[in-house]
């Protein structure tokens, strides 16, 4: 071989050595979730390990923001992921409701509660995300139910977050309305008792932390997380029981790697995802799964029944009337 050719054949040869080529039968997987960028990596890296042979390109983003990037999509007749994973059901069953979802009976779902997963299979719940009461250790008082925070004396000391910013406190109030014990007049005693509003659990959160407010309404895992840090905050699974996002899984419609996609749902559905969940503070739609360090065990949770078609058919209603009571 000429020396220029030797040369110009060794330089390719390098600059081939650099590229990473996906491996010879490899699939690629495309995933849209509104996780946390950190656990959406950590997820993806735990399901590559258990199937290499599959490639992941993930998107991530609020669950808002994430559908008005997907409806675009699908308006302009283009359905770019396989799988999501986002926050909550209503999402999800909107998205069934409008056709982009199709069903895979996931034999991991055996071992989950009917109630979190869609009866035929459209979307299953990886986690629960639970709100209940957080208190600021300094408070007077440890309230133990939702009932309890409409009585005077916690008159102009609680804050919550608004169901027209955050789906799980949407999901929260549509379960709470549902419930024999609290129902539609819940919310009016809470207007009532001067209960005050803001955006998002993280504002919840921080006002009782720093006592801005002794009582607040709170996803679970924020209170949990920082009491094991330091931070002067109790949380409370009321007497009622919780309300649960569930993160759900969901195969889209027009998924192009339908086995890939069916793999990774039985991933994250399985007793390995879900002590992936475990690990990163959350609580585990699997019922065999150990919770983390500072919740209680599974059984001595009380999830409240949610429906989702109702609070679906809802959605607008709920938003309205918190409107009405709390502002925009």
């Amino acid at each position: 071989m000429p020396k220029r050719s030797l040369v110009s054949a060794l330089a390719l040869s390098s600059v081939l050595a650099g590229l990473a080529f996906p491996a010879i039968g490899s699939e690629t997987l495309v995933l849209y979730t509104s996780q946390p960028n950190g656990d959406a990596q950590q997820t993806v890296d735990a399901f590559q390990a258990a199937h290499p042979d599959i490639e992941v390109e993930w998107v991530r983003d609020g669950t808002t923001r994430l559908m008005t990037r997907l409806r675009s999509e699908l308006s302009a007749g283009v359905s770019n992921p396989d799988v999501l994973l986002i926050a909550d059901s209503m999402t999800m069953e909107s998205l069934k409701q409008e056709g982009h979802l199709q069903p895979y009976l996931s034999p991991e779902r055996e071992a989950y509660d009917a109630g979190l997963y869609d009866a035929e299979g459209h979307y299953y719940g990886t986690k629960l995300i639970t709100t209940g009461i957080v208190y600021n250790t300094g408070a007077t008082h440890q309230p133990q139910s939702w009932a309890e925070l409409t009585q005077p004396r916690y008159a102009g000391q609680v804050t919550m977050p608004s169901p027209l910013y955050s789906g799980a406190a949407l999901i929260h109030m549509a379960t709470l309305s549902e419930h024999p014990e609290l129902g539609e007049d819940y919310y009016e005693a809470l207007h009532d008792n001067r209960v005050e509003a803001q955006g998002g659990n993280g504002g919840v959160f921080n006002a009782v932390a720093a006592g801005t407010k002794p009582y607040g309404v709170v996803v679970d895992f924020l209170p949990i997380r920082e009491a094991a840090k330091g931070s002067p905050v109790a949380f409370v699974f009321p007497e009622e029981g919780v309300s649960a996002v569930t993160e759900p899984v969901a195969i889209m419609q027009g998924a192009d790697n339908l086995d890939a996609a069916r793999k990774f749902v039985d991933f994250v559905l399985s007793q390995e995802g879900q002590q992936l969940v475990s690990d990163q503070g959350y609580l585990p739609a699997h019922p065999e799964v150990a919770p983390p360090e500072g919740f209680p065990a599974r059984d001595d949770i009380d999830l409240m029944p949610l429906d989702v078609e109702s609070a679906l058919a809802r959605e607008a209603e709920l938003k309205e009337r918190f409107s009405d009571l709390f502002g925009s």
